[in-house]
């Protein structure tokens, strides 16, 4: 028989109450305040909760309290690896806390952060966590009206909505390049692909840097608004070779595209780094694990999940951080793809 939405019953804290042989607000008590409840009406109250599947209304449960136990976490994407670990970080923080993560992906679109905004105001989240620094103006507005914890994340900047924990990209790619320019290149060109603000601040260190060394070429310089990926590198470093055959090294806006890079240096026949030096960014698990392993800017995003949890902990206790913004800085990580020794090596043998 097809069943009509009069068939659908949501079990309640009545039931649970009704079950356990408890009054409704000893039920509510032993799920919310289980240390005012003794041990046998909590074993009756968890047992009925078990029999029956309640799950806590937590609309309900924010008309009174005038927030509920979610942290909202609005990222770009889902498929990026360096939001996986950012979400490791986030859900191992929440463990064994009140609070409930729930996740957002924006796609890197302005309204539809605007949009995923006021679902998760209307639900008086508890704190949310919002990626990047650069918001819109009507974005921010919604930000500072929600009335709870806000922890900006993924990068660093002064004038912080209300809490912020990241690193500063422009100081990463600088420190980057550089090192591919203390190894001995002088050709260097920058591939970037989705260049959101956080690439377009890895370019500007880029530049920084060569332009301090005297070497900055605008001439080596490709990007693209496509999304980065392992084969959006090897498509974009194919492009670069064509328009610059004279260059000797690559800094790539992700380790994605850098992988891409030296797949298609390796269907070539370029030697890395004997020929060309390849540098990545983030550190991906995939770097070091590659043949020749690759150099890369190691981005310390699962500390900043947890960072950003704890934030919201602390403010909600009171307790708000100080500072408010947190650098947690960046560690280059030199390896085969730009170590010029290793590549004579390889030559001499």
């Amino acid at each position: 028989m097809k069943k009509t939405s009069s068939d659908y019953k949501y079990v309640t804290l009545k039931d649970v109450a009704a079950l356990a042989d408890v009054s409704v607000m000893t039920a509510s008590r032993a799920l919310r305040q289980p240390e005012l409840v003794s041990a046998k009406m909590r074993a009756r109250v968890s047992a009925a909760v078990e029999t029956l599947g309640y799950a806590p209304n937590e609309a309900a449960r924010a008309l009174v309290s005038a927030t509920s136990s979610t942290i909202g976490v609005l990222i770009p994407s889902i498929s990026n690896l360096v939001f996986v670990d950012v979400l490791r970080g986030i859900y191992d923080a929440a463990e064994d806390t009140p609070y409930q993560v729930q996740i957002a992906n924006t796609r890197y679109r302005d309204s539809k952060e605007q949009e995923l905004l006021k679902v998760f105001a209307a639900q008086r989240p508890a704190g949310l966590i919002v990626t990047g620094v650069d918001q819109s103006p009507a974005t921010r507005a919604i930000l500072s009206g929600l009335g709870s914890p806000v922890v900006q994340i993924m990068d660093v900047g002064a004038d912080p909505v209300d809490m912020m924990i990241g690193f500063d990209h422009r100081q990463a790619a600088h420190a980057a390049t550089r090192h591919l320019v203390e190894q001995g290149y002088r050709r260097i060109g920058f591939i970037g692909a989705r260049m959101d603000p956080r690439s377009q601040k890895r370019l500007d260190g880029y530049i920084d840097a060569l332009t301090e060394a005297g070497l900055f070429d605008d001439g080596l310089i490709l990007t693209s608004p496509q999304p980065t990926s392992v084969a959006q590198g090897s498509r974009m470093f194919g492009e670069f070779l064509a328009m610059a055959p004279d260059a000797d090294a690559v800094f790539c806006n992700n380790d994605d595209m850098a992988l891409g890079a030296l797949f298609e240096c390796q269907r070539r026949h370029i030697r890395v780094p004997g020929q060309f030096g390849i540098m990545g960014y983030n550190n991906i698990e995939y770097a070091a694990a590659s043949a020749p392993s690759l150099s890369s800017v190691k981005t310390p995003c699962y500390e900043m999940g947890q960072g950003a949890v704890q934030m919201i902990a602390a403010a909600a206790r009171g307790q708000r951080p100080d500072p408010a913004v947190v650098d947690l800085g960046c560690q280059l990580m030199p390896r085969e793809s730009t170590d010029r020794r290793v590549g004579q090596f390889r030559a001499e043998r």
